[in-house]
């Protein structure tokens, strides 16, 4: 399978988002430009389908008791990481917290906390947007200059 479809599939599992993807796509020798395009814009997608999900799929899916439990567990999780941030700065803070590159903090869980805590649609998606352009200037700024030092200190 070529490595920029697996960077893309990696930037939608909720684990690894571009943090995975990007990585996956530049040290597989795609460009860092080609690579935070493909892997950033696939993970914008995730904010608007993930909300979709959330609203419509749910209410089906909540009939389910494992289903049910399993969400009711993983909603109170993101809530509880989330919501101190989001109190205190709103949507900034929904950015800040799905811009940081560290996992759980990505457009998944930052989608789930907002939509758990009844923000505005619009404006969560907007600040996870942001949020992920962010996050893939970061991650593709660390691999790009990670990878030079390295290089530079090996000589090439």
């Amino acid at each position: 399978m070529n490595s920029l479809i697996k960077a893309v599939i990696a930037s939608i599992v909720p684990v690894s988002e571009l943090r995975g993807g990007i990585p996956i796509a530049y040290f597989s020798g795609s460009g860092i430009i080609l690579s935070f395009l493909a892997c950033t814009l696939t993970n914008i997608l995730v904010a608007p389908v993930f909300w979709i999900f959330l609203d419509e799929v749910n209410h089906l899916l909540l009939k389910f008791s494992p289903y049910s439990r399993f969400f009711h567990k993983n909603v109170e999780r993101a809530r509880k990481k989330i919501q101190k941030s989001i109190e205190k700065y709103e949507y900034a803070g929904l950015m800040i917290f799905i811009a940081i590159p560290l996992p759980m903090t990505g457009a998944y869980t930052g989608i789930l906390g907002a939509w758990a805590l009844g923000m505005n649609k619009k404006k969560a998606i907007i600040s996870s947007i942001v949020g992920v352009i962010i996050a893939g200037i970061i991650v593709s700024s660390v691999c790009y200059f990670g990878l030079s030092a390295f290089n530079f200190f090996r000589g090439k």
